[in-house]
């Protein structure tokens, strides 16, 4: 592209002003200049294209312009006129002024010289792109995508702008839009004067992603703000419908860190309804259109992991760079597009994070339900707040002033224009959208618990019911009936003592983990993989294994679960993978022990297809569980897929901080059994730096603890399954139940001598039982003993280190 650059004398300092330039001839210095998206844009034209980034090129209007504008046809003090007038806080007067201030604008023509510019900068883009060049036209504000504000979204962007009289009109269009309501409500509300903010606009070559797929990603999380992952959002068509929330994306989470070390670390895939998609409305009346998304499209991914992996390596070198720029890590929200001609990526819009990016980080807040009662609606949970109040169910922006303070609200969608209401909401509820969505933005941005793409919420929900909205319990979000009693604890986490013994935590649930991530921990002391398998997976492997040979209802169950897998087992691998890999990689380089799966033969029975392939046992608690299924002809082959996912997630994740567990092993020499099994799969203890620990839970692994060191790399203790096995009772017979005690006497001594071995052998030992969690006195104990690890249920973590810190001190620890 030929430069392009139109000037003109400024009144005021008499020096060459810029009416249009060129996008890749400006920078993030230029920010006054273009505004902050085309500033970045610039940026990475400049800066990022020769490190493979594509970013489609094209110019821009000057905010020069914009003000030579306003200051030619004596716009300003009629405006400030019209201002005078207003009260932001009343939704009548917000929306008379942005009425009257936007027919203003649009009522005003532009300069002849400015008309000009534009015309010359259009026509050479078309040179270069061809004739009558479809291209998006974007507002670029002067104070828009700061570290401490996002105006993201509040002025218009047009798509599928041909010809000069429609990019002047939409030029024109974006200028008016500087008076949105949502912006001058925006604007009043963060302290910025109306007339210090001006627009400038940028004319790009569309993407067309209309025949292909677009999204948004974050360089972080953006509900729990861990910074080590990218959330990669797709879904069918040109970007708008993601943004606006009318679609519910698929997603993506990528572990950054071994992601730049060449691996292929996607640890999270969640598939999206993506009803809709945006296209150009070719031949119609208007520039875009929404239409259906064929059924087969809607049941397989966006885009392919390849493409998810180059998107998630763009948001790191992205992020990067604008790291350097700043001086810190500086987590990036962006939007992206794939070309449905050429099948190229490109980045088409990048700005700051302005949520976690601003919280502190020394401060630990958590929400926790004190009761529950009936789940009226679930969907998406944004934040990991709790709030409550009477639903006001709105379907119509029209109808925003019926808003009242303090109200959630329900809608089917929201977008820019509902921001005057949202900041007064105590929770928000909605039917579409997904992670990335307007509504979810600006909940985070505002600390507001919000829920969206719960499918039927506006027609669930009554006007005027009490529900409780609640954010705090994982990735699903859910709506209560009634005003439930919560509680919120703050820890200032600078304050608390760093102890000698380790402090794990226990981690089931893959959805929790950033969350949990964010305690103070030294890893991850027990990540079971039987709450994936029941939870995520819900198959039992030898089903998968074996469907064909199926009968009944589970088969067509099985069908649905396993859809867009064309192997049934790969379903299992690469979903225990997946779960498991998020838990490692949101405690990464810690150390994460996961166990290998331990459930019953009643348990696993209730697996879909697993009556089938499970034996009935009178007491399935010591029966066929644990290592002894893992050789056993009868379930070989599904360990192996067992281990196959842990390769997974080792080598190609490249997550080697995870640290596999042995349950329930009788005898070392079944312990080696299990290990020679591993090692057919490639899991060899030793190489490439794999540790197998064994669960300490039985008699014979604390009287032939010496034994089972020679066997393995560390015990850690199951204080539950010892407890009844020396003690001699079923801890799940509620007729026993009143003499089950981790403190008995025998059960401490057994552990005392366990530690006691462990220590002499040099092996690691620890402790992932309930025990320490209930107990103060009992954490003070294995203090005493020395033990080198303790893992917690995430809700006692804090109180156990105070108690933990104070057994070192009495013990001279």
């Amino acid at each position: 592209m030929s430069t392009v650059v139109h000037r003109e004398k400024s009144q005021q300092s008499g020096e060459a002003q810029a009416l249009v330039c060129r996008l890749d001839q400006v920078g993030m210095g230029d920010v006054s200049v273009v505004g902050g998206k085309n500033a970045s844009l610039g940026e990475m034209l400049q800066q990022l294209v020769s490190e493979g980034i594509n970013v489609p090129n094209g110019f821009a209007t000057t905010a020069f312009a914009y003000r030579q504008f306003v200051a030619v046809a004596g716009l300003e003090t009629r405006l400030r006129s019209l201002f005078a007038t207003l009260d932001v806080d009343d939704m009548d007067s917000l929306q008379r002024v942005g009425k009257q201030a936007r027919r203003l604008i649009l009522q005003t023509p532009f300069p002849q010289n400015f008309q000009d510019a534009i015309a010359t900068a259009y026509a050479t883009l078309c040179q270069e792109q061809g004739a009558d060049a479809d291209v998006a036209v974007r507002s670029s504000a002067t104070a828009e995508d700061l570290p401490d504000a996002s105006f993201a979204g509040q002025q218009e962007t047009f798509l599928n702008v041909h010809g000069l009289q429609g990019v002047l009109e939409a030029c024109h269009k974006c200028f008016a839009s500087l008076f949105t309501d949502r912006a001058i409500s925006y604007r009043h509300t963060k302290g910025f004067d109306h007339f210090d903010v001006a627009l400038s606009v940028g004319v790009q070559k569309m993407v067309r992603s209309d025949l292909a797929a677009s999204g948004v990603m974050f360089s972080i999380d953006t509900e729990t703000g861990f910074k080590d992952v990218a959330l990669v959002t797709a879904a069918y068509g040109l970007g708008e419908t993601v943004v606006q929330g009318s679609v519910s994306p698929d997603e993506f989470l990528v572990f950054k860190p071994t992601l730049k070390r060449g691996f292929r670390p996607i640890v999270k895939k969640r598939m999206g309804t993506k009803e809709i998609k945006m296209v150009y409305d070719e031949g119609g009346t208007k520039l875009t259109k929404n239409v259906p998304v064929k059924a087969s499209d809607r049941q397989q991914f966006a885009i392919t992991d390849a493409e998810v992996l180059q998107l998630a390596q763009w948001a790191c070198q992205i992020e990067d760079h604008y790291s350097r720029l700043s001086g810190t890590q500086s987590p990036m929200d962006i939007e992206w597009a794939k070309d449905g001609v050429t099948g190229q990526l490109f980045i088409v819009q990048a700005r700051p994070e302005t949520v976690h990016s601003q919280k502190t980080s020394n401060i630990l807040r958590t929400y926790h339900l004190k009761e529950h009662s009936d789940i009226l609606i679930t969907g998406r949970s944004v934040g990991e707040a709790i709030g409550q109040g009477n639903a006001r169910i709105i379907l119509e922006p029209e109808d925003i002033s019926q808003f009242q303070a303090g109200e959630v609200l329900v809608t089917s969608r929201t977008d820019p224009d509902w921001e005057p209401i949202m900041k007064k909401a105590s929770a928000i509820v909605t039917d579409q959208g997904g992670r990335t969505c307007h509504a979810a933005i600006i909940a985070r941005e505002l600390g507001i618990p919000a829920i969206v793409g719960c499918g039927n919420a506006t027609d669930v929900l009554k006007p005027g019911q009490a529900i409780t909205v609640s954010c705090c319990e994982g990735e699903e979000g859910r709506a209560y009936a009634g005003l439930l009693l919560y509680e919120v604890k703050e820890m200032a986490l600078d304050t608390l003592p760093r102890t000698r013994t380790q402090v794990m935590l226990n981690v089931g649930n893959p959805e929790e983990a950033f969350r949990l991530a964010a305690m103070p921990n030294d890893g991850v002391g027990l990540a079971r993989l039987e709450f994936i398998i029941a939870n995520q997976i819900q198959a039992h492997p030898l089903a998968l294994i074996y469907f064909d040979t199926l009968d009944g209802s589970d088969k067509a169950d099985l069908e649905q679960l396993t859809r867009l897998y064309s192997s049934k087992p790969e379903y299992f691998v690469d979903k225990l993978a997946q779960g498991a890999g998020a838990i490692a990689a949101a405690f990464y380089p810690k150390p994460v022990i996961i166990r290998l799966s331990d459930f019953k033969t009643n348990e696993y029975s209730k697996l879909l297809g697993g009556s089938q392939f499970e034996p009935k046992e009178e007491n399935p608690m010591l029966g066929w569980r644990g290592a002894s299924r893992y050789y056993d002809e009868r379930y070989r082959a599904a360990f192996a897929l067992e281990c196959q996912a842990m390769k997974r997630v080792r080598d190609e994740m490249g997550l080697t901080n995870v640290i596999l567990m042995v349950p329930f092993c009788r005898t070392p020499d079944e312990g080696r059994k299990v290990l020679a099994e591993m090692a057919k799969h490639g899991l060899v203890k030793g190489e490439n730096g794999l540790q197998v620990y064994v669960m300490c839970e039985l008699p014979s692994n604390v009287w032939l603890a010496d034994e089972f060191c020679d066997v393995f790399d560390g015990l850690s203790i199951g204080s539950n399954d010892l407890t009844q096995l020396t003690l001699g009772l079923d801890r799940d017979s509620a007729l026993v139940a009143h003499l089950f005690d981790e403190r008995n006497l025998a059960v401490k001594r057994m552990i005392q001598h366990v530690i006691a071995i462990a220590k002499q052998r040099d092996r690691k030992i620890g402790i992932c039982g309930q025990a320490p969690s209930d107990y103060p006195d009992f954490a003070s104990f294995l203090v005493e003993q020395g033990i080198d690890s303790i893992s917690l249920n995430p809700d006692s973590v804090l109180k156990t280190i105070m108690v933990i810190a104070e057994a070192e001190k009495g013990s001279g620890v």
